[in-house]
């Protein structure tokens, strides 16, 4: 006899919340074998495809595509040991549905938080509430599912009021989502949640906010309309109207980014020091190191490995800024070993993956892992531990055709080095005008980790690397 098991959103690490529905890999009916992928989300970190824990036939999907789902929310039943679809019929006489266990034969290696290897078997039985027909209220519409879900304990209530003239609990199971709520003054009470069993997301409460700011600004626009309409230039006939303003959430890795780079901004006080410095031998060595490897002889060497190389020697010199600030203990934390993140650039917006232990690599190895996480992030298929614990951040700007910039620090990071365009340009050379291929370095630090002087001397070491590459000869 099929057991009807509910597989609940995992917490996919790093303090993660809720997930954007990107792609159902599964449709209803379909058999899944366990730890297959069955749904894409994109978190605020990355891309995942999220494996379901044991196999079985799918008997309901909750969430459309592009919804938010909080960590905890159901993502899909499964009817294991069921041969088909029509074995797997939800909802029969409230029985008891079983979480997975490792004990059982539907248990997944695949260890997700809350489910997989190791997690004892929790039965829960669900009790078909009695109905009175003299006295019962009708009940609030749920979200539409692909078919229906088999009988689940109602969502956790949070306040008991009038909800859509009827009393009842608000099916809220998120604390991001009764904290925004309260943030901005919504009343739970006075909206009908879209997720399974009326849950109300994230999105219901930011519906609630628009519609609110909307009619403020209703009701301000009408207030001032006279005004403006003095003011405005007078549209003919035959001519476009003024377009209205676009509104884009800061949602995803977008909105991820700019969380931390506000973080940065607001507790980090920090400055900046800029170099010019003369490429041209760092360019000439990089030529004749992918010459010797040979047509066949591996992967050509990158500026931009040969950049983290001289990063992580000049670290060494320099260890301030290999460090993180504890606000709380007012101490400055000295890192053990160097985790380089770099700027990448993606359809996703900018994503800063980390070559783990850097410090213990040569220019080829970072090459290497650079080539690799960079096409993993082109793909969206970084995992979140993939893009954080990073220690020190190298931003090449240059291929974007700018000479500079004051990057901005990857918080809670120390620093910051920048990278820009390197172009011929007219360069003092042995006391005679050249022209050189010339490159702009810039270093964004944390002015409480060390003063300006460190600073200037790690920014005048790594561009001393730059020009002579021989220096690195002493540290390798």
């Amino acid at each position: 006899m099929a057991q009807v098991l509910e597989f609940k959103l995992p917490d996919l690490g790093e303090g993660l919340t809720e997930a954007e529905i990107v792609r159902w890999l599964v449709e209803v009916g379909d058999v899944v074998a366990i730890d297959q992928p069955v749904v894409e989300v994109e978190t605020a970190k990355a891309m995942v495809e999220v494996p379901c824990p044991y196999g079985g036939v799918v008997t309901a999907r909750f969430g459309e595509e592009g919804s938010e789902l909080p960590v905890g929310a159901p993502l899909l039943t499964v009817a294991v040991g069921a041969t088909d679809a029509s074995s797997a019929a939800p909802g029969d006489d409230g029985a008891a549905a079983e979480e997975p266990s490792s004990g059982s034969g539907s248990g997944s290696g695949n260890v997700l938080v809350g489910y997989g290897t190791g997690a004892p078997a929790a039965r829960r039985r669900r009790i078909r509430p009695e109905r009175n027909t003299a006295s019962a209220a009708p009940a609030a519409p749920a979200a539409p599912a692909v078919v229906s879900a088999p009988s689940r304990p109602a969502p956790v209530a949070v306040a008991v009021g009038e909800v859509n003239g009827r009393q009842g609990p608000v099916a809220v199971v998120s604390p991001l989502v009764r904290r925004l709520a309260r943030q901005h003054e919504i009343d739970l009470r006075q909206l009908t949640g879209s997720g399974p069993d009326g849950l109300i997301l994230r999105a219901d409460v930011d519906s609630a906010i628009r519609r609110a700011g909307e009619a403020v600004t209703e009701v301000e626009a009408r207030t001032t309309a006279e005004s403006v309409v003095a003011a405005a230039p007078t549209v003919h006939a035959g001519t476009a109207a003024p377009a209205t303003a676009e509104r884009i959430p800061l949602r995803g890795v977008r909105g991820a980014v700019a969380d931390k780079l506000s973080r940065s901004r607001s507790e980090i006080p920090d400055a900046t020091c800029w170099v010019d410095a003369d490429a041209t031998e760092l360019m000439a060595a990089r030529a004749a190191m992918n010459a010797a490897s040979g047509p066949s002889g591996g992967p050509k060497v990158s500026v931009l490995a040969l950049l983290a190389r001289i990063c992580t020697a000049a670290l060494a010199r320099y260890p301030e800024l290999n460090s993180t600030v504890d606000t709380a203990a007012r101490e400055i934390v000295r890192l053990p070993g160097v985790h380089l993140g770099f700027a990448a650039q993606t359809e996703r917006g900018l994503v800063v993956p980390v070559v783990r232990d850097a410090h213990t690599r040569n220019a080829e190895s970072i090459g290497a892992e650079i080539a690799r996480l960079t096409e993993l992030a082109r793909t969206g298929k970084l995992s979140p531990a993939q893009l954080t614990g990073g220690t020190f951040t190298l931003n090449n700007y240059g291929v974007f055709g700018v000479d500079g910039s004051t990057p901005i620090i990857n918080h809670p990071e120390a620093a910051m080095l920048g990278v820009g365009r390197i172009m011929p340009k007219p360069w003092v050379h042995h006391g005679e005008l050249a022209v050189r291929q010339v490159v702009q370095l810039s270093l964004t630090f944390d002015h409480r980790v060390c003063d300006g002087g460190t600073a200037g001397g790690f920014l005048r070491y790594v561009a001393d690397c730059v020009e002579q590459p021989a220096v690195l000869l002493r540290t390798l």
